[in-house]
């Protein structure tokens, strides 16, 4: 019975020690990935902030600008390729004091290697409906094997073109120990407009003038270095139009939007979730796997070889149905 039961609990050993590495290397890639699904909606303000009002041909200064980006995953767009995810993003952007009136909306897809966070050109990627951009470097999301201190080229999609987004040190988020990092978008021209302004909004006389349009922008990003998930934005924009020449210009929209306090919880909570399963695939189920296995290992060889106490013989029947030997005349 004790060798039986020292077998049954070496193969139970054996077992624990097996699972320790495939959930290791096998379980935990599956779980520190992208998901395919994501859906998640930002809000970023902005105070004392600027733009033009198309409407009375104005520029609205000192007032509160509202972002609302929102994330959602396409879990067909990938072509059944599960290594990759691909994701559209929308933002809008309105004056909090005329909510049904947007000042801008933008829009955008990407796809990215769901584990390491590097962009792909498939599955119809674009930039404000530009599927003619090559995407490079990251876009939404930090790797999610690990963030370090050194700098990581971005994807900006108003220059469709990637720009360094450099580390810049360690900040607390909302409890959450974060890495900052900072990027700066050169004034780039990103589009030439079809209608005419008229001279006077560029400040020269004369005629409706043609212009185009120009953007430069200061962003700060807080990542959560464990998972890759931004906690926090700032975007400091700054966009323009101007005359081919250079000699007439006006202001679109500037605004510095930080995400609002309730959204870095809710972000740092997803983070935090994440980490922990992350944990668990990686160190803490792998070395409890580990540590039970030796122990059924150790406990079935004792019982396997260390033989318990001979039993007692049994006692013979005698002819006349009695156990015992026979009494002697």
């Amino acid at each position: 019975m004790r060798r039986s039961v020292g077998l049954v609990l070496v193969a139970v050993g054996a077992f624990f020690l097996t699972l320790a590495p495939l959930v290791r290397y096998y379980v935990a890639d599956r779980v520190a990935v992208a998901p395919l699904n994501r859906y998640e909606t930002t809000r970023l303000e902005a105070s004392n902030a600027a733009y033009f009002d198309g409407a009375t041909l104005k520029l609205r200064n000192g007032v509160s600008l509202v972002a609302i980006n929102t994330i959602r995953g396409d879990v067909r767009a990938n072509g059944g390729d599960d290594r990759i995810a691909v994701w559209d993003s929308t933002t809008n952007i309105y004056d909090s004091a005329a909510p049904g009136r947007p000042v801008q909306l933008q829009g955008h897809r990407i796809a990215f290697d769901r584990r390491t966070a590097r962009l792909v050109n498939c599955c119809g990627a674009n930039a404000d409906g530009d599927n003619t951009v090559r995407m490079s470097g990251y876009g939404l999301l930090f790797p999610r094997t690990g963030v370090h201190r050194r700098d990581y080229p971005f994807f900006d999609m108003a220059t469709k073109r990637p720009a360094p987004m450099r580390f810049n040190g360690v900040e607390e988020v909302r409890g959450l120990t974060a890495y900052r990092f900072t990027q700066h978008v050169p004034l780039t021209r990103t589009a030439a407009l079809d209608t005419k302004v008229p001279a006077r909004l560029l400040g020269l006389d004369g005629a409706d003038r043609e212009v185009d349009r120009y953007t430069e922008a200061y962003n700060t990003v807080w990542v959560d270095p464990r998972t890759g998930i931004p906690v926090k934005h700032r975007e400091n924009v700054r966009a323009t139009v101007q005359t081919p020449d250079g000699k007439g210009r006006m202001v679109v929209t500037q605004a510095d939007f930080v995400t609002v306090p309730q959204d870095q919880r809710a972000l740092v909570d997803t983070a935090d979730a994440t980490a922990i399963r992350v944990a668990l695939v990686r160190a803490y189920v792998p070395a409890g796997a580990v540590v039970l296995g030796l122990v059924l290992l150790l406990v079935g060889g004792y019982f396997g070889l260390v033989r318990g106490e001979p039993s007692a013989p049994s006692a013979s029947r005698r002819p006349d149905g009695r156990f015992g030997a026979a009494a002697r005349a």
